[in-house]
């Protein structure tokens, strides 16, 4: 608690209200009286108070009134109620009304001191709450998304403009540009950020699971549904659901979103009643899905239902002027998470970090930066703390690999008649099967030991026949 609290002290009786004023103030505290509601709501407008104390009878005024008004207009100044008529159910309508606690006349000091003490304390913990609520909004907001580039200037006026749009938003870009966080931001920034923000990897499941997932399933839908589940566009209800990946949906998925997106009813799996959300959607895809529709893998009424506002997030290497202010940015975060001081890059790995393509954007960049920051001895990162692909020593390193391991004659023998990818998909398989035994076919933490997101492991090992759950037995 503070030293000195700010204190309005509300009663008619005026030689009780000038008694305890002054030995209040004796206490350090700043203290205003008032005799009547209507002095007390004036001084409660023009003032800013921590605690307010008052009787509950104020000649022929409630009481009762001002614990409302306060609560309702300035719930940061906790209420303390002190009346010479309390009986336990007067002190239980106090509370209910939004009196953090009730003493009787005639006061006794220790009393009066210990819950003007407590009272105070709930209202800082009460600040301190309400100032983390802003502080976690701003980290999903835009406030976290660093740019200064004029496209990305752009978009945040974009989602700043749609943000209490319940129209679907589709966010298109390559994998790493940070499509979830301006999903995130939009829903930050509209009115439904009070509610559940629901995030689906459509890649990750096959179409059976996907539908359960989304939609949920009743008891007995099919072996092992051993009770109902709510899908997640029922958790999003009143919130938004962020359905990453859409272009990796089944011609009859998307016959299922299409019916739900026009009105957001649907019946879970197996079951007969239809239910209604009210649920903001956004997606997202890195694949052309114009392209897609003319090619006949996407449905074109779904595409026009989804594409409402499009935001088209450019890639790490359109941006390079962004790349310093990121690296800054990720070498701070590395810095205190590994609890080191790094100074920054010298001028030779900084120019070949800003003329390298980025192809994972700027989740390779956050990756790229971390490992310099655990690997390097000094404070100082150099060219030496890059991986090759960036530091320009893999050119040399393969070329003598190949050259010396991997005469050029054989290489139809290897190949044999297969395209490259065919020949790679071989060695391909065993490393991310090596890997998924390593990590207990854990496949997050697969992921980030291949340095690839999990949407792009699902889909190779779809690919390459590693989504056999036998195999985990094997």
């Amino acid at each position: 608690m503070p030293d000195s609290a700010s204190i309005l002290l509300v009663d008619d009786d005026r030689h009780l209200v000038e008694s305890m004023a002054h030995w209040l103030r004796d206490m350090s505290h700043e203290v205003e009286t008032a005799a009547t509601l209507d002095q007390a709501k004036a001084a409660l407008r023009q003032g800013k108070f921590d605690l307010v104390i008052t009787d509950l009878r104020l000649e022929a005024e409630d009481g009762f009134e001002l614990i409302a008004y306060t609560r309702e207009n300035y719930p940061d100044s906790s209420v303390l109620v002190v009346t010479g008529y309390a009986t336990p159910e007067t002190a239980v309508q106090a509370v209910r009304a939004g009196a953090y606690d009730l003493l009787t006349k005639p006061l006794i000091d220790d009393e009066l001191t210990l819950a003007i003490q407590r009272a105070v304390t709930q209202s800082e913990i009460s600040k301190e709450n309400a100032l983390l609520r802003e502080q976690l909004d701003r980290r999903s907001g835009l406030e976290n998304i660093l740019s200064h580039d004029y496209r990305m200037l752009k978009i945040f006026d974009v989602v700043d403009s749609v943000a209490d749009a319940k129209a679907s938003v589709l966010i298109t870009g390559e994998n790493g540009t940070g499509k979830s966080m301006i999903a995130r931001a939009i829903h930050a920034r509209s009115t439904r950020r009070s509610g559940p923000f629901v995030e689906v990897a459509c890649g990750a499941l096959p179409d059976t699971l996907l539908e359960s997932e989304l939609f949920g399933h009743v008891s007995g839908a099919f072996t092992g549904a051993n009770h109902d589940k709510a899908g997640k566009f029922k958790l999003a209800d009143g919130g938004t659901l962020f359905l990453d990946e859409i272009a990796t949906a089944t011609p009859a998925m998307q016959v299922k979103l299409l019916r739900v997106l026009q009105e957001f009813q649907f019946e879970p799996l197996g079951g007969t009643v239809t239910e209604s959300v009210d649920t903001r959607v956004i997606l997202a895809t890195n694949e052309d899905l114009a392209k897609s529709v003319v090619d006949g893998a996407f449905r074109q009424d779904l595409f026009y239902r989804i594409n409402v506002v499009n935001i088209m997030l450019p890639s790490l290497r359109e941006r390079v002027g962004d790349i310093p202010l990121l690296i800054e940015h990720f070498l701070r975060e590395a810095s205190e998470t590994c609890g080191r001081q790094i100074g920054g890059f010298d001028s030779a790995a900084m120019s070949a970090l800003q003329s390298y393509a980025w192809p994972g954007n700027v989740r390779q960049l956050e990756n790229v930066i971390e490992r310099a920051v655990l690997l390097s001895r000094s404070d100082a990162l150099t060219m030496e703390d890059l991986p090759p692909e960036i530091s320009g020593g893999s050119n040399a390193e393969m070329a003598g690999i190949v050259s010396n391991a991997l005469p050029a004659k054989t290489l139809p023998e290897v190949i044999n008649g297969k395209t490259l990818r065919e020949a790679l998909e071989g060695p391909e398989r065993e490393i991310i099967l090596q890997a998924l035994r390593l990590h207990n076919w854990n496949r997050a933490s697969t992921a980030d030991a291949l340095d690839i997101n999990r949407t792009t492991l699902y889909k190779k090992m779809k690919r390459l026949g590693l989504d056999d759950p036998r195999l985990q037995f094997a």
